[in-house]
């Protein structure tokens, strides 16, 4: 597989690689000023067809013979090397098509001796260990609409969008869109701890992820609503927030950046998602370059539950409390509710079988305010429990933890 791996150095900065198959691989580097690259060969190991073969037998067993060649003959482009485009490289070089260290804890191969190296020349040594007869080309270069032809010539069968600075990234995705280039982008990692909640989907369909927000915003702003695959996670931005500069750096802020306009606070990451997210758009590049059609069904498969609900709901409505009120929820509504207020469970018992919702206060309508998730069974129960009675039945720390 012809594999690209490009790093985003601040807000544009982006370093480049070409990775050819297991037959070979082209990483390139270019400083920013130099307009002659830099050459660093890899080893002259000639290629060994049986060899290969058994590096990528599971993949053959998988994939089918025919299936594997499509993707040995492909060509990625990788924009990002940090905690989501380490571990999605590394894992696409690995099925046979991957770093200056600010986390080494995010990235897929560092170790401590890699600090101070930048990313693709350390991802560049560690993979040629994986594939050793791999010729590398370290280059730096900036990416913008202006040279995005360049940067992504070749006709690429896939692009990886692993870019957190989101000028670039809605350029990047606005290109790849106009020129009908398959894309995978990756949205906010940030933040997150809970890997049920990551998800595959087209860019129009995300919610609860401020990146994806923003992404979609900046898409839309140039005429485009969807046609863009992106790898997000539905759970709720939780307690953690950014690290604040020092009180004594806060008036140099702008110092700090490597760029105008970067940021210079740090949004906490717990390492292993950001490698999940890599893991997620590896397999899911590698399955569609391979014909291997894996149709993501877990937000399909949540929307027939939340119809579900909220045709129960309206039948509750109606039959028990009498109300022929239109209810003003749509299903990304009550997908909402159930998700993000309720965390797809019972509030009651913790139960995720066969839940519903009804309204907490049976003397007031049904909306946003007013709908609680529960089991049918304790649905039945609760709704015959005028609000005076609601203290006595439950427990103060349920009435605490509702309100």
């Amino acid at each position: 597989m012809t594999f690209s791996i490009s790093h985003v150095v601040s807000a544009a900065l982006v370093s480049a690689a070409v990775v050819y198959s297991l037959d070979r691989w082209l990483l390139s580097r270019r400083h920013l000023h130099d307009k002659n690259p830099v050459v660093k060969s890899g080893s002259t190991h000639v290629k060994n067809e049986a060899i290969i073969k058994e590096q990528l037998a599971r993949n053959y067993a998988f994939l089918g013979d025919d299936g594997v060649q499509k993707v040995r003959n492909s060509f990625v482009i990788v924009v990002g090397l940090g905690g989501v485009g380490s571990h999605a490289a590394h894992m696409l070089l690995r099925s046979g098509v991957e770093i200056s260290i600010e986390r080494l804890n995010r990235h897929a191969v560092a170790t401590q001796s890699d600090v101070g190296t930048p990313k693709p020349d350390c991802l560049a040594a560690h993979l040629l260990q994986i594939a050793p007869h791999a010729t590398i080309e370290p280059i730096i270069s900036l990416f913008s609409q202006a040279n995005a032809s360049k940067l992504l010539a070749n006709s690429p069968d896939y692009v990886v969008d692993c870019i957190d600075n989101m000028e670039t990234k809605i350029d990047l995705l606005a290109y790849c869109h106009a020129h009908n280039i398959r894309v995978v982008s990756a949205m906010g990692a940030g933040a997150k701890s809970d890997p049920s909640r990551i998800q595959i989907a087209d860019i129009s369909d995300t919610f609860e992820d401020p990146l994806a927000r923003a992404t979609r915003r900046g898409l839309r702003a140039r005429g485009i609503e969807n046609g863009i695959t992106v790898v997000y996670s539905t759970e709720k931005p939780g307690e953690v927030k950014l690290l604040p500069l020092a009180e004594e750096k806060a008036e140099e802020a702008g110092e700090f950046a490597v760029l105008p306009n970067f940021r210079v606070r740090i949004l906490p990451v717990l390492g292993t998602i950001p490698a999940l997210f890599g893991c997620a758009i590896a397999s899911y590049v590698i399955t569609e370059l391979a014909q291997f059609k894996v149709k993501p069904l877990a937000v399909q498969a949540r929307d027939a539950m939340y119809m579900r609900i909220h045709r129960d709901l309206s039948q509750r409505e109606l039959n028990v409390f009498k109300s022929r009120v239109h209810i003003p929820l749509n299903i990304r509504d009550i997908g909402y509710i159930v998700e993000e207020i309720w965390f797809g469970k019972s509030a009651l018992s913790g139960t995720f079988d066969k839940c519903v919702l009804t309204r907490w206060d049976i003397t007031k309508p049904a909306d946003f305010g007013n709908l609680i998730c529960l089991s049918k069974s304790e649905a039945q129960i609760h709704d015959k429990l005028k609000p005076d009675e609601l203290a006595s039945y439950y427990s103060v720390d349920f009435l605490s933890y509702v309100d």
